[in-house]
This record gives C-alpha cells, structure tokens and sequence, in this order.
C-alpha cells in the first residue's frame, strides 16, 4: 500500500504512524492507553481503506486523517476524536502560515527553521500565525528577501512579552541565518570555503594574528572547524546576538562581517589555548566549549582581541600615584596606554600632598588632589578606548585626606566648577574605625591630613598601615599639634558621602582594612585602592623613579631613565554563567571551572602588555579574576526567593564549592607548571588563608595539603566584576545584582525592543523581585557570605529610591562594614542613570 504526503511524494503506507497518532490524542485528554484498542482500531481502518476506495486509487494523508476520525467516534471515543480534530486544524493552520511565508521567502533555510520554530515551540503563545500577522502589518510590496528578512527579525522580537518571553530566541533564529547568509555571501564573493582559508585570509589582511598559523596546522584547523557546532546559535536570544555582531565579530575596513559567532568562540578558544603546547587542540575543544554553551564569558578586551594581531586582553589595571611631579605625570601616561588599548583604569592618590601643602618647603603652593585628577579627567575623554568609547579611570583617596571634602564634590552639580571632573569615577577608602563612628558616635570629630605633612612629621606614612596599626598612628597623628588637621564631624563627612552617591551614583566604598586582613599576599605588600569596578584587591606600591644617565648608543648620545616597577595591578577576567550551569552538579561545575581557570592563566602569558610595569607585576604574581554572572537567574531556577534565608545558605555552599575547585584547578596547574613567584610566604602557603575563612573539612584539610605541597599558580583567583555586556550575550542576569525589571524595553536601530528577565515563566514570574523593591540588607547581607569565599572582591551595587533617608543609606553602608563586605560599587538610585565599565565586564 502507498501513501500521497502533503508535498506531492508518494512513500510506503507505514500503519504504524496512524496508532502513533492515535495515542497522542489520547494522552493529548489524558484518556489511559488501551494497546489492544489501538491496534483494533488501526485494522478498521485498513479494512475502510480497502472497502471505500477502488484498488488503483492512492490513498492520501488527508484522506487518511479523515478515516481515523470516523473511526474514534464510531468507537465512542468522543473527548479524543475533538482533541484529534483541535490537532488537525491547529496543523492545517501552521501548513498555511508557513505557506503564506512561503510567498515572501524563497529561502528554504528561512522555511526550515519555521517548521523547526513549530515542532520546538509548542505553547500557543508561538504559534507562527502571530508572527505572520506581525510581520504582515511591516512589510511593503516590492522589497527583496532581505528586507523582508529584517522585517521578520523585528516583528518577532517585537512580540517578545512577559506572557511570551521566548520569542526573544525566536527572533535570534532568524537574525542568524540573516549574519551567516551575509557573511557567506562576502565569503563566496573572496572564494574562501572553510575555516583553515578563512584564518589564512584574516591573518593575510592583518586581522588574525600570525601566531594563529604558527601554532596550528591545517590540519588542526580543520579538525577545529569539525568540532564547531552551529546548532549552539540557538542559545543566543537576540539583543545577545545582536551585541556580538555589532561589537565582537571582526570586520575589515569597509564594516563588512568575516566571521560566524561559533567562529569568533573557536578563534578566542584557539588563542587562549597556544600555551599548552601539543595538548593545545584539546584545551582548545574545551574552552570552545564553556565558551560557545555560554556558561563562560570572558572580559570584554579578550573577547575582543584574542586572536587578533594586538591581543591587550587584560579588563583592569590599577596604580599608586606617587607623590611627584615626575610619578603623577608617568601614572597619568601609563593610563593614557592603558586607555588606548581598552583597559579601564583604577588610580590611587591617597599618597598626593593636599591643598596648601609646601613644596620644597614653601608652604601654601601645592595646589593638592583635585588638580591631578583632573588631568585624569580630561586624559579620560582624549584618549578613548579603541575609538569605541570615552576612557573610563577610577580615582580613589582616603576619607582621613584633607582634600576628601573637594573630592566628594567632584562629580556633584553644587559648588565651584573648577573643582569639577564629570568623567572620572570618585571612590573613597574607609577604615572600620570610621564606621565604628559613624554607628556608635555619629557626632565625634573626624580629622584629616595631607600625607606629605605626616610623613615629613612622623617618619611615617600613614596611608602604608592597617587595622590596629594604622589606628595608634592614625590618633598618634590626631595628637601631634605639629600637623595641620582639617576638622568635620563624622555626621557632617556621611552627608557629603551620601549626597554625592544619591546625586551621582558615587563614591565607590572600598574596606581597606576588610581588603588587608583578608590580603593571602600580605607578606608581600599592602592593597590601597581597587579599580574602576572595585572588584580587584591586589597588592599595589608606585613606581619610583630612578637614575637618569647619558650613554653611548650606536655612536649616539641617548638618555636612559632608569625606574622600580612597583606593584602595577593587572587582572584577567572570566565570569562563570550561574544561569547556564547547573551548580548541583559538582561534576559539570569543576569542570567548568577547571578550563576556566586554565584559559585565564594562559591570558597571563599570551597577553600584549601596554605597560611594561603591568608585565612584571602580572609575572610575579599570575592574578585572574574568575567571578560569576547570572546569579539571579540561578536562585530562580532553584525556586529560592533573594529575601530568604535559604538564599544565603544557598550561595553560601556555590561559592564554597566554585572557591574550592577554583584553588584545586590552580594547585593542579601549578604542579604542571610551577606556583606563582611570591607563593613562599603567602596565606597560601602557610594554610593561614583556609584558617581564616574557617574552612575546616575534610575535603579543605586535604587541599590545604595539596596546596602546600603542589603550590599555586595564581596568587589572587576569585573577582566579581560587573559583566554589564557580557551577561547580556549570555542571555542572563548581571554579576551578582537582581533584577532592575522582570520585563523592559531597550532601543535598537530606532526601534523598541522588549526584553524579559531570563527563564521567566509563570513560576519564576515572582520569584524574580525587581532590584529596587528588596529590602537592601538582603543584598548587604549575600555579599558578605559571599564574600568569605571571594579572596578579591565583588562589585555590589545598592538599589534606593527617593524614600530613602540619610540614616537608612548610612545603614546600609555600616551593615556591609558588619558583614565583611570589601567594597561597595555603585548607588542606584531608580531616577539616576548609571553605566558600567565595559571594559570590566566579564
């Protein structure tokens, strides 16, 4: 017997599918399966099919379809032949949708992913018919496919609501057959077929590096390009998509696409895997992995230059400005480069003499902080970074500084506006005595002094201490009538802190003594400040100048300056997608965090350095930044609410475990390669980092020995940093924050684009409390278990309203002190625009 499908061919007549068919229906109105009904059934129809029509006539579905109708109702099957007929008509209707669409694309990829939209988006709510409809009231006559392809583009993510979030991934389908039939066209156009003679053609136009074909074969290339896997387009939603096509893929002069996403991710996977010599197309599998299912994403500046000629693949970097003319001029240089090359920039000025400071003891002449970083400021907006955007510098000064008045007005709209630098990102450096104030005597006096005098003075910097030692010098100082002091009131210093973070989002809060107690690299240094994002906690000292000499060179008088590196922070960053992980699973999370940890560390030796000074810090100590985004798209998914308890007992064993497999992964390449230079010494090493964190199990105990015994490769590993555009190519929820909203709308190409609050279902829907209705504490509360497991820092932001007074801000402020929270990134009031370093985003 045989069968006319819909399209015309004539196949086997298989009965088999008619019984198939049949149990559908009735699991469709949850009806018990009787096997031997069925089969009856099946052989009525047979037998009509053999009664009704003549002997030369082929049978076709529909006529098919017709017969098991009357055949359930002949067997009183009621409830099932209605679902049967539902099932039918909805079918009847897709088949015609898809040929209406038929009309306007000629493109069978374009029709194929229809009918793959249809069997793979069952719920009503992606029914094709609303697409069709939507696309209808766009289109115009008379354009080509592709135009009507953009307009398809835009009239599904345009359906993307609270009630129908997925047309998010819908509409990413369609944008990328739309990239790859673009990008195949100019590739046809340049005769270039496969991936091995698309790198030989990106490295022969300078936009591959050559180090790309000196480390790969052909036929690595081509074992490489078998191993990508298109179908993982899938996973992007469309503003994902959309940020890497418009950002990440590489381009040639004229703006025209070269690359495919999966081949960006292989290309970044390539690179990051070089150092591991003969074994490095099977790490390159593996980063290509986390990297193209998105449950990594790597730092901006990775994302953007691995593989490409100048591979500056470092997001943070932070230095000491010394107190100098010639040290102020050279840090303001060094962020000029770090500028140029996208990197965003954290400075110190903590040790800058003050206003009305002597120099060369005339007193009243030096014209103190503010000056300086106004310098800054304008180097911010004059070298941008890779003429993508304006340059981004964070400046940091102690609140015992006897400019910290001015320089909490620096970004305020009050006040004399010569004081002003609009462009730069104010953080302040507290010590616990200034909160214990601030708790328990709000109204005591709070002095402040220029560094210059104390040093002249007492012998001492004041700024180089800690904790108690800081403390006795610290009131030691208060004493000495030798030292001018400014004074203020505690109350009156947090109503300039707490204006300004209102009025502009900052200062950034950085712990200085939370920093310095919980430093594993204490034996080696002190952390002054963070950088722009305030996640990183590193050892940082200023480069000294040293001797300047005239030699001889090639016959030629030349000028050497010679000058002491310093501690120049540099850090790798990588962010773990939480929401794309299932952290239960302690296999899949070491694993994960094992070839993570393992493309960072090659970073460090694969990275074009724009300071020298950053290469010798990097060398000495081999710090990353693994941090984590995602995280409330994580609580969702495992139903837990962010004001409850079992939150925080929650994150408190995820970040346990990512801190312990994260250590393991390090200690295991350091066996293999060697531990970090300054390891002797450290926490690490003595076990005094496991002890203070109160890590005493089983499992623990027998790192620590591992630890000491292997050693470590990375003398800091764990940073949360914001991941503002990274999160979203990932299609989840940034670094540690909630949500701002469950759903929104974000402009594009001069339309409006509806986004939703990832895996937002009818279940989630509540679970997701949007950033400004939780009761910050909570927040205060998360990042201070958090933080026990972070041996750097993270980027917390608070979320407040107009409602909020200055002794509820304050609060919050003393409750992070409590918790142990390191620092303290962004305030988010809900009528305040802010925006993240991207630089920083991982």
């Amino acid at each position: 017997m045989r069968i006319i499908k819909r399209n015309g061919e004539v196949v086997d007549f298989d009965r088999n599918k008619i019984e198939v068919a049949m149990k559908k229906a009735f699991i469709s109105v949850s009806k018990p399966i009787d096997e031997n009904v069925i089969k009856k059934m099946g052989e009525q129809i047979i037998e009509k099919i053999n009664n009704n029509f003549p002997e030369s006539h082929i049978i076709t579905v529909e006529e098919v379809q017709d017969l098991v109708e009357i055949t359930l109702l002949e067997n009183n099957f009621y409830t099932v032949v209605k679902s049967y007929i539902l099932y039918r008509a909805s079918h009847y209707t897709m088949r015609k949708t898809i040929e209406d669409f038929s009309k306007y694309f000629l493109d069978s990829v374009i029709i194929e992913q229809m009918e793959n939209i249809q069997r793979e988006f069952k719920e009503d709510a992606y029914n094709l018919s609303f697409l069709y409809n939507k696309f209808i009231s766009f289109a115009k006559e008379n354009l080509n496919e592709d135009e009507y392809l953009s307009i398809l583009i835009r009239a599904s993510s345009e359906l993307t609501s609270k009630e129908s979030p997925k047309w998010e991934f819908i509409s990413a389908r369609f944008l990328s057959i739309q990239v790859r039939k673009y990008i195949y066209e100019i590739m046809n156009r340049d005769e270039i077929y496969t991936f091995k003679d698309k790198i030989h053609y990106l490295t022969k136009k300078n936009l591959y590096g050559k180090y790309m074909l000196e480390n790969y074969s052909d036929e690595d290339i081509t074992e490489l390009e078998e191993y990508m896997d298109v179908k993982r387009d899938d996973l992007f939603n469309y503003s994902g998509l959309d940020l890497i096509v418009k950002r990440y893929l590489i381009k040639n002069s004229e703006g025209e696409i070269l690359e495919t996403p999966q081949e960006m991710f292989m290309g970044i996977a390539m690179h990051l895997a070089i150092p591991e010599g003969d074994n490095k197309v099977l790490w390159a599998k593996k980063i290509y992995d986390v990297l193209s299912q998105l449950k990594i994403t790597v730092a901006t500046p990775t994302m953007s230059n691995a593989r490409k000629p100048y591979h500056q693949l470092s997001s943070c970097f932070i230095d000491t400005v010394p107190d100098s003319l010639d040290g102020i001029y050279r840090s303001i240089d060094n962020f000029a480069q770090v500028s140029k090359h996208g990197g965003g920039m954290g400075l110190y000025f903590g040790k800058v003499r003050a206003m009305g400071s002597d120099i060369r003891g005339f007193k009243g002449v030096a014209g103190g902080v503010v000056r300086w970083i106004k310098l800054a400021n304008d180097t911010a907006v004059a070298v941008d970074q890779l003429g993508v955007r304006q340059g981004a510098v964070a400046v940091y000064l102690d609140v015992w500084h006897k400019d910290i008045a001015e320089f909490l007005q620096l970004r305020t709209n009050n006040g004399d506006d010569r004081m002003k630098a609009h462009d730069v990102f104010p953080g302040v450096c507290f010590p616990d005595y200034f909160w214990e104030l601030a708790k328990e005597d709000i109204n005591a006096n709070w002095y402040m002094m220029c560094p210059h005098e104390v040093e002249t003075v007492k012998g001492y910097c004041l700024e180089d201490s800690y904790g108690k030692e800081w403390l006795d010098k610290y009131l030691d100082c208060v004493e000495d009538e030798r030292i001018d002091k400014r004074v203020m009131k505690v109350k009156d210093m947090v109503r300039l802190v707490i204006k300004s973070a209102v009025e502009t989002g900052t200062p950034f809060i950085f712990n200085r003594d939370k920093v310095n107690e919980l430093n594993p690299n204490a034996h080696k240094g002190m952390i002054y400040s963070s950088n722009l994002c305030t996640e990183i906690a590193q050892n940082t000292s200023a480069i000294e100048s040293g001797s300047t000499e005239i030699k001889i060179v090639d016959g030629e008088e030349v000028v050497v300056k010679t000058t002491k590196p310093g501690d120049f922070v540099v850090c790798n960053l990588a962010s773990l997608v939480l929401g794309n992980i299932d952290v239960n699973n302690k296999k899949e999370l070491e694993e994960v965090i094992n070839t993570t940890i393992r493309a960072l560390d090659n970073v460090i030796d694969l990275n074009y350095y724009p300071v020298a000074y950053a290469k010798i810090t990097n060398k000495k100590y081999r710090s990353i930044g693994l941090g984590t985004s995602g995280y409330h798209e994580m609580l969702v998914k495992n139903n837990i609410s962010w004001q409850s308890e079992e939150h925080l007992e929650f994150v408190d064993r995820v970040y346990e475990d990512i801190n312990y497999f994260a250590i393991k992964a390090s200690s295991e390449i350091a066996r293999e390669k060697g531990s970090y230079e300054y390891f002797e010494g450290s926490d690490w090493q003595t076990g005094k980092y496991f002890k203070k964190r109160d890590y005493n199990s089983d499992r623990w105990e027998s790192l620590e020995a591992e630890v000491e015994k292997d050693g470590l490769r990375n003398g800091y590993i764990m940073a949360i940093a914001p991941t503002g555009s990274t999160s979203i190519i990932a299609g989840t929820t940034a670094a540690v924050d909630p949500v701002m909203s469950r759903y929104f709308l974000e402009e594009k190409k001069g339309a409006i684009v509806p986004r939703v609050a990832p895996s937002l279902n009818s279940q989630t829907f509540w679970l997701y409390e949007n950033a400004h209705d939780i009761d910050q504490n909570w927040i205060m509360r998360a990042a201070g278990v958090r933080q026990r497991h972070i041996d750097q820092s993270q980027s917390v932001n608070l979320y407040i309203t107009t409602d909020y007074t200055m002794s509820q801000i304050l609060g919050l402020y003393i409750k992070g002190y409590e918790e142990g929270v390191k620092t303290i990134y962004y305030v988010r009031n809900k009528s305040l625009e802010v925006e993240d370093c991207d630089s920083c985003s991982a």
